[in-house]
């Protein structure tokens, strides 16, 4: 075994009441690869970010090197070749690659008696000249200019980071600005600048999260080559198909205390599920075959422009069918956020329709979605029915008899209601009976209010169906407590605010809400991201229970294993159009990444399971 690099030794966290990490001891050793493990709020990022100084522990001991250390902040962590990427990159987007690298250096100290000197020197013993006197009076302008001139270091530190760059096999160009990169070569920018520091033990913080598998390939081999070089990693992951490709050894956090700590060759996904949840936990995502699935949904030629007015999907087509599990995959900003909320309502569509099915067929009209003179209307049209299978003829009848009619549910649609939501705002959708349950992206902002509690965030779907001034709290408050103990979520009570919860927390909360109001079509856009693994089992479990009830399921997912594991089709979405559509039992992780990258050219390379342009369209 290789020396160890650092060492934990009893190291206690505490932020207020709550114990973040408790007496948790651990070793990294030098040349090794180790993966740190647990669900959401076990303290795993707290205890790293004590290793890079931006937390102080409470109590305990760091060595490294053998050596105890104090680190204060994350120059004392510099300072002892210890650095950390952040999922959330600390990149300024107006500036190259390199000046991101070497953005807080402080320029070499330019002493104008050793500049003097050298020009002397050059002389080599002739006369001086005019050029000469012309050198020695500019001196002083030189040392101005490299002064205000900023990128004077960049350019002259460009060979030494293309040889970091080359050495470990990351492929980046230095001089392209930070806005005009994906999210792989930024996270490249990131690491290659805690290597030009000098960093040998290095932490980064769910690398993987939103890239491809090929980008992900070639993450894995910058590792192990920097891990050849006797770098130390420290990795912090959910995926543990990749925590058992990349890793040595894997340490397990529960509850803010270490577990154990294991050689990877020895273990296996479930040992280290069970270890960390504490209790045995089911891996296998069920997916049953779709029974009878009929359209739910058409999107026809969609068309949204984003804020800066580009398109953010572009001409997009396709079926989402009652009873299943449609996928959506792409790399993260592809158009995936403006399609979902332009189906929903909440964003404008420039052209194209989306156009809903509406389950009512043999199903009784209500006077919650029609008024009188609608359904009048709509008999005259032939739409309705009754029990005994003769159509529905009004003319002649009174208003008391229509409406004894309804209340008996006596009249009935013939065929399922198809209606254009082009047109309609997301009040009107609602109100037509529609319910399109969104998960949006960002909770905080768009799904829940943070300074309300849960019981007002469940009533928020309910207030407008009282039938007086006073709000009704009894059902949002059996709900709340229904979602709390179904869903596990951890809160001190049913009326804390939704902003003091954890995230994984706060997703578990809206999912719930939007699951329960019975929807017909439900798009949910990255339900699991930053849960931990038994929290993820049970969403897609949830999901699946939804599909069985023959809703529509939208799932908009950056794990391409649990898509191609949960979903019957796969859309992939490249620069905001549709690349194909995919059978989720045939199609290939890698043949998706591709799809994912090249859009439509990737289909060339030969897709297993692609859907053709007629089905796609349909």
């Amino acid at each position: 075994m290789n020396n160890i690099a650092i060492s934990l030794k009893n190291i206690t966290k505490t932020f207020g009441s709550t114990v973040a990490n408790n007496n948790v001891s651990l070793d990294i050793y030098q040349g090794e690869i180790l993966s740190i493990l647990g669900e959401n709020g076990c303290g795993k990022t707290t205890l790293m970010n004590m290793i890079s100084g931006i937390y102080f522990p409470d109590s305990g001991q760091i060595f490294v090197n053998g050596k105890e250390e104090i680190i204060r902040s994350p120059k004392d962590a510099f300072n002892l070749k210890i650095g950390m990427i952040h999922q959330h990159f600390k990149l300024v987007d107006i500036l190259t690659a390199a000046d991101n690298i070497i953005l807080g250096e402080k320029m070499p100290e330019y002493r104008l008696k050793e500049q003097i000197q050298n020009i002397k020197n050059s002389l080599g013993g002739s006369k001086p000249n005019f050029k000469y006197y012309l050198k020695i009076a500019s001196l002083p302008f030189v040392k101005i200019g490299k002064f205000v001139k900023f990128d004077h270091l960049a350019k002259n530190r460009v060979a030494s980071l293309q040889g970091i760059a080359d050495k470990y096999g990351f492929e980046i160009d230095l001089k392209k600005k930070i806005y005009d990169m994906s999210v792989s070569e930024k996270q490249t920018v990131e690491i290659i600048k805690v290597l030009y520091r000098g960093a040998d033990i290095l932490i980064l913080d769910e690398p993987t999260a939103v890239l491809t598998p090929q980008e992900i390939k070639k993450l894995f081999d910058v590792l192990r080559k920097m891990k050849e070089d006797g770098k130390s990693i420290i990795i912090i992951t959910h995926k543990l198909n990749e925590v058992m490709e990349i890793s040595d050894r894997v340490s397990v956090l529960r509850k803010g205390e270490h577990i154990a700590t294991v050689l990877t060759e020895e273990t296996s996904e479930k040992e280290l599920t069970d270890m960390m949840v504490g209790k045995k936990v089911e891996l296998n995502i069920e997916r049953k075959t779709p029974v009878d699935p009929r359209p739910r949904l058409l999107i026809r030629n969609v068309t949204i422009l984003n804020k800066e007015k580009i398109k953010a999907v572009d001409d997009v087509s396709f079926t989402i069918n009652g009873g299943e599990i449609l996928g959506i995959a792409g790399i993260s900003g592809n158009g995936q956020k403006e399609l979902l909320e332009g189906i929903a309502g909440l964003q404008k569509m420039e052209s194209g329709e989306v156009i809903f099915y509406n389950p009512k067929k043999d199903k009784p009209v209500t006077f919650y979605h029609k008024d009188l003179k609608k359904i009048k209307t709509m008999a005259a049209q032939g739409c309705f029915h009754y029990p005994d299978g003769t159509k529905v003829d009004l003319k002649g009848k009174k208003n008391k008899e229509i409406i004894q009619l309804v209340n008996k549910e006596q009249i009935l649609f013939y065929e399922d209601e198809v209606i254009n939501l082009k047109h309609k705002t997301p009040r009107e959708i609602q109100e037509l009976g529609i319910k399109l349950s969104f998960v949006p992206e960002d909770r905080l902002n768009m799904g829940l209010v943070g300074n309300m509690s849960i019981v007002d965030n469940m009533m928020l779907r309910s207030y407008r169906k009282g039938k007086s001034v006073f709000v009704n709290r009894k059902r949002p408050k059996t709900l709340a407590d229904k979602i709390i103990n179904d869903l596990e979520v951890v809160t001190p009570s049913d009326m804390t605010p939704v902003r003091r919860l954890s995230g994984g927390n706060v997703q578990k909360v809206l999912v719930g809400r939007e699951i329960s109001s019975s929807p017909k079509v439900l798009m949910a856009a990255y339900p699991v991201r930053g849960l931990d693994i038994n929290s993820s089992y049970l969403i897609y479990n949830l999901l699946n229970q939804q599909k069985e009830k023959n809703v529509a399921v939208v799932f908009v997912g950056e794990d391409l294993d649990v898509l191609l594991e949960l979903c019957d089709r796969i859309l992939v979405i490249s620069a905001g159009k549709v690349a194909g559509i995919v059978d989720g039992r045939l199609a290939k992780k890698e043949q998706i990444g591709l799809m994912m990258t090249k859009g439509k050219a990737a289909i060339e390379t030969g897709i297993d399971g692609l859907e053709t342009e007629d089905n796609t369209n349909e």
